[in-house]
Formats: C-alpha cells, sequence, structure tokens
C-alpha cells in the first residue's frame, strides 16, 4: 500500500484489463466512487458497488469485454501525484489520444471528464487520464 490511494487503484484497474479479470475490489472512499462513476458512465467500465460490510467499506468494480477480448481500457495513468500537483485552466486542458479518450478533472464543481470541465468554462487538477 503506498500514501497514494488513487494510483493503487489505477493499477489495480491496469492490472486487472491485462488479466482480463471480470470484478476487483479495492478500499473504498468518495473521490474513488466519483471515479468509478465517471468510467461507468463513459463505458469503461460495466458497473461498481459499495459493499458495506467491512470498516472502510470496499468497491468492486466489475469489467466486460468485447467479443475478440477487446478490452474496454487500454491504458488508465495517473497525472497529477501527492508530491506533483497538475493543474490546468479550462482552455488548457489535455487532448487524450487525439480525443478518443478522456481525462478525469477535479474541478470546483466535483470531478468530471474534460469534455464536461470545457462545456463549463472549469479548470482544475487532472486526476488521470483513461484510453
Amino acid at each position: 500500500m503506498s500514501m497514494d490511494l488513487i494510483a493503487d487503484m489505477i493499477a489495480m484497474i491496469n492490472n486487472a484489463q491485462e488479466k482480463y479479470l471480470e470484478k476487483i475490489d479495492t478500499p473504498s472512499s468518495k473521490i474513488k466512487e466519483e471515479i468509478c462513476k465517471i468510467l461507468k458512465e463513459e463505458g469503461y467500465v460495466a458497473s461498481y458497488k459499495k459493499i458495506e460490510n467491512y470498516k472502510q467499506g470496499l468497491l468492486r468494480i466489475y469489467f466486460e469485454y468485447g467479443q475478440n477480448r477487446e478490452r474496454t481500457i487500454t491504458e488508465i495513468k495517473r497525472i497529477s501525484k501527492p508530491g506533483l500537483r497538475i493543474y490546468r485552466t479550462w482552455d488548457d486542458l489535455p487532448k487524450v489520444y487525439n480525443r478518443l479518450g478522456i481525462c478525469i478533472v477535479s474541478t470546483s464543481k466535483g470531478l468530471m471528464t474534460d469534455k464536461d470541465a470545457k462545456k463549463k468554462h472549469l479548470g482544475g487538477e487532472i486526476i488521470c487520464k483513461v484510453w
């Protein structure tokens, strides 16, 4: 376990996609739930649910794959880290994989994709890139 719990979850998602796992369990937090909500809305994960049986709670993330075992997430990468925060204005948000991927941004109005942040003219901390 490291100090960066979001990076741990991202590494677990990458490893699960690499091994074609159908689900993973990770310790729950509000920001992780918001990230999973965005990934589900964008079609990168099948679903997720919070399991309350544990002290902190677990977040169970379910994956689905295409007909020929095609991955829905090619890569998910942590951008802003505890030691180096990356902030951008709304017009300076990066284009992920020639606009085929998304960037999850933490704004003053909550977590959202880069497309939503540009529409609302909100900048913020870049959490991760997904494609």
